[in-house]
Protein backbone atom coordinates (compact mmCIF):
# COMPACT_ATOMS: atom_id res chain seq x y z
CA UNK A 1 0.00 0.00 0.00
CA UNK A 2 1.35 3.38 -1.03
CA UNK A 3 1.11 6.08 1.60
CA UNK A 4 0.64 9.58 0.18
CA UNK A 5 2.31 12.33 2.23
CA UNK A 6 1.68 15.29 -0.10
CA UNK A 7 -0.94 16.27 -2.67
CA UNK A 8 -0.97 18.86 -5.44
CA UNK A 9 -4.67 19.49 -5.90
CA UNK A 10 -6.63 19.61 -9.13
CA UNK A 11 -6.95 23.42 -9.04
CA UNK A 12 -3.23 23.91 -8.29
CA UNK A 13 -0.47 24.87 -10.72
CA UNK A 14 3.13 24.71 -9.51
CA UNK A 15 5.92 26.37 -11.48
CA UNK A 16 9.37 25.19 -10.36
CA UNK A 17 11.20 22.00 -9.52
CA UNK A 18 9.86 19.73 -6.76
CA UNK A 19 11.93 17.42 -4.58
CA UNK A 20 9.95 15.07 -2.36
CA UNK A 21 10.22 12.04 -0.09
CA UNK A 22 7.56 9.46 0.65
CA UNK A 23 4.42 9.60 -1.48
CA UNK A 24 3.30 12.48 -3.71
CA UNK A 25 0.02 12.65 -5.64
CA UNK A 26 -0.41 15.16 -8.47
CA UNK A 27 -3.95 16.02 -9.54
CA UNK A 28 -3.01 19.46 -10.89
CA UNK A 29 -0.16 20.75 -13.07
CA UNK A 30 3.58 20.94 -12.35
CA UNK A 31 5.81 22.91 -14.71
CA UNK A 32 9.27 21.70 -13.65
CA UNK A 33 11.10 18.54 -12.65
CA UNK A 34 9.58 16.20 -10.05
CA UNK A 35 12.32 14.28 -8.25
CA UNK A 36 12.38 11.97 -5.24
CA UNK A 37 15.06 12.86 -2.71
CA UNK A 38 18.22 10.79 -3.18
CA UNK A 39 18.30 7.67 -1.03
CA UNK A 40 14.56 7.80 -0.34
CA UNK A 41 11.86 5.50 -1.66
CA UNK A 42 9.72 7.93 -3.61
CA UNK A 43 6.22 7.03 -4.80
CA UNK A 44 4.61 9.33 -7.34
CA UNK A 45 0.97 9.10 -8.43
CA UNK A 46 -0.19 11.29 -11.31
CA UNK A 47 -3.98 11.15 -11.60
CA UNK A 48 -5.90 11.27 -14.89
CA UNK A 49 -6.24 15.07 -14.79
CA UNK A 50 -2.65 15.54 -13.53
CA UNK A 51 0.19 16.78 -15.74
CA UNK A 52 3.94 17.25 -15.36
CA UNK A 53 5.97 19.27 -17.85
CA UNK A 54 9.50 18.33 -16.86
CA UNK A 55 11.63 15.37 -15.91
CA UNK A 56 10.30 12.78 -13.45
CA UNK A 57 12.78 10.75 -11.40
CA UNK A 58 11.81 8.36 -8.60
CA UNK A 59 11.50 4.73 -7.50
CA UNK A 60 7.85 4.02 -8.29
CA UNK A 61 5.49 5.91 -10.60
CA UNK A 62 1.78 5.26 -11.10
CA UNK A 63 0.66 7.33 -14.08
CA UNK A 64 -2.84 7.90 -15.42
CA UNK A 65 -2.23 11.51 -16.51
CA UNK A 66 0.48 13.06 -18.69
CA UNK A 67 4.22 13.64 -18.49
CA UNK A 68 5.97 15.83 -21.06
CA UNK A 69 9.60 15.03 -20.36
CA UNK A 70 11.92 12.14 -19.59
CA UNK A 71 10.92 9.58 -16.95
CA UNK A 72 13.48 7.71 -14.86
CA UNK A 73 11.92 5.02 -12.70
CA UNK A 74 14.33 2.93 -10.62
CA UNK A 75 11.71 0.32 -9.77
CA UNK A 76 8.18 0.11 -11.21
CA UNK A 77 6.48 2.33 -13.77
CA UNK A 78 2.77 1.56 -13.92
CA UNK A 79 0.99 3.19 -16.85
CA UNK A 80 -2.79 3.12 -16.47
CA UNK A 81 -5.24 3.41 -19.41
CA UNK A 82 -5.15 7.24 -19.79
CA UNK A 83 -1.38 7.56 -19.24
CA UNK A 84 0.66 9.57 -21.74
CA UNK A 85 4.43 10.11 -21.78
CA UNK A 86 6.02 12.39 -24.34
CA UNK A 87 9.71 11.71 -23.82
CA UNK A 88 12.16 8.90 -23.24
CA UNK A 89 11.62 6.42 -20.40
CA UNK A 90 14.16 4.51 -18.28
CA UNK A 91 12.62 1.82 -16.09
CA UNK A 92 13.41 -1.30 -14.05
CA UNK A 93 9.93 -2.83 -14.48
CA UNK A 94 7.09 -1.61 -16.69
CA UNK A 95 3.38 -2.36 -16.45
CA UNK A 96 1.40 -0.84 -19.32
CA UNK A 97 -2.39 -1.05 -19.44
CA UNK A 98 -4.35 -0.95 -22.69
CA UNK A 99 -4.72 2.64 -23.92
CA UNK A 100 -1.48 3.94 -22.33
CA UNK A 101 0.96 5.63 -24.73
CA UNK A 102 4.64 6.53 -24.90
CA UNK A 103 5.96 8.89 -27.56
CA UNK A 104 9.67 8.29 -27.03
CA UNK A 105 12.15 5.49 -26.49
CA UNK A 106 11.95 2.84 -23.77
CA UNK A 107 15.22 1.95 -22.02
CA UNK A 108 15.19 -0.98 -19.55
CA UNK A 109 17.52 -0.62 -16.55
CA UNK A 110 19.12 -4.02 -16.08
CA UNK A 111 21.50 -3.58 -13.16
CA UNK A 112 21.60 -1.74 -9.82
CA UNK A 113 24.75 0.08 -11.03
CA UNK A 114 22.90 1.33 -14.09
CA UNK A 115 20.03 2.50 -11.89
CA UNK A 116 22.42 4.33 -9.52
CA UNK A 117 24.20 6.05 -12.41
CA UNK A 118 21.00 7.34 -13.99
CA UNK A 119 19.37 8.35 -10.67
CA UNK A 120 21.83 11.19 -10.01
CA UNK A 121 20.44 14.32 -8.28
CA UNK A 122 18.45 16.49 -10.70
CA UNK A 123 16.39 19.19 -8.95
Amino acid sequence: MIEIDSVIGEQMRVVGHLMFRGGLRIDGVVIGNVVAEAGQHGYLVIAAQGRVEGEVCCEHVILNGEIKGCVICANLLEMQPHARIIGDVWYKALEMHGGARVLGHLHPLESRGQVAAIMRPRA
